[in-house]
């Protein structure tokens, strides 16, 4: 994950020498909001990455030493067929239409989407690991 971050960082600090000069010649605030987001999203992931480093130490990628059967096991959980992601999908598209036709169908929306999401996190909660 080292060379993750220092990847990152220097993305970052590209984004952030870039924005700097931008706001200097251009004076244009919607460039200038897009290329500091793009700052702080790589900053974030340059962090993420330091830390897991800090945290884990070398993976066996980074190692030339390092055998095969090292990083072999099980990768993740993986979830089989959900109907969450749809009624996720609907109570955004509710929530968007809520916005053009009112406030009561941009409620219905919050309800839909708030409870498909927290069925869609809670889902496997009880699974055996």
């Amino acid at each position: 994950m080292k060379a993750e971050a220092y990847l990152f960082a220097g993305v970052a600090a590209f984004f952030f020498i870039t924005d700097a000069f931008y706001i200097w010649l251009a004076r244009e605030p919607a460039g200038a909001a897009a290329l500091a987001v793009s700052f702080g999203m790589a900053a974030v992931i340059s962090f993420f990455c330091a830390m897991n480093y800090r945290r884990k130490g070398r993976r066996p990628e980074d190692r030339s030493e390092a055998k095969i059967h090292e990083r072999a096991g099980t990768v993740d959980f993986f979830p089989p067929d959900s109907r969450y992601p749809v009624l996720v999908g609907f109570g955004v598209a509710l929530l968007a239409l809520g916005l053009v036709y009112g406030l009561w169908v941009f409620l219905i929306g919050i309800g839909v989407t708030g409870l498909s999401v927290f069925g869609m996190v809670f889902q496997y909660v009880d699974r055996d690991v």
